[in-house]
């Protein structure tokens, strides 16, 4: 009996000291707004990409062929835009960009992205992942195309894929 009711009181003193706690948290919620009301005075001041476009697809392209689009944005913020790296998802997509260059808000500039299509056969989807002073800090833009595989490559690849099957 000493068990249920020691067991019952240590419940309920648990219950009042965590409904304590609500109390302070909401008397430390103006102060927390107060603190978001200035980050959100920092962000609104951040440069902001603005693109013409995020994604571009080329069509259906023939195997081995490389393949360029210009993606045009304009710094729509309150601050200079730098852009700091710009890297493709894989080495058959590589970026030019203006780097660690200021765009003044209003200004525009291009990113060129070219695409080696060379044993990429197939849809292929692509991803640039621009990393930059913005809000987020990083902003992506993206290409496509459908590859028509090489048919004499073709022939290559699915001959290799039978001598593995043989072997396994």
């Amino acid at each position: 009996m000493k068990n249920i009711f020691f067991s019952i009181l240590t419940l309920t003193a648990f219950t009042l000291v965590s409904c304590g706690e609500g109390e302070t948290k909401k008397a430390a919620t103006p102060a927390a707004s107060a603190v978001e009301a200035s980050s959100a005075k920092a962000v609104s001041n951040a440069p902001v990409m603005t693109f013409d476009k995020t994604i571009h697809d080329f069509g259906t392209i023939q195997e081995g062929e490389r393949v360029e689009t210009i993606f045009t944005f304009t710094n729509t913020g309150k601050s200079d835009l730098v852009i700091t790296d710009a890297r493709g998802s894989c080495g058959c997509t590589v970026p030019e960009y203006p780097k660690n260059m200021p765009i003044a808000p209003g200004a525009s500039a291009n990113i060129r992205v070219s695409f080696d299509s060379s044993n990429k056969p197939n849809l292929q989807q692509k991803t640039v992942t621009i990393t930059a002073n913005t809000n987020t800090g990083r902003e992506t833009i993206r290409i496509k195309a459908m590859v028509q595989a090489d048919p004499v490559k073709q022939q290559q690849r699915d001959a290799a894929a039978a001598a593995r099957l043989q072997q396994n």
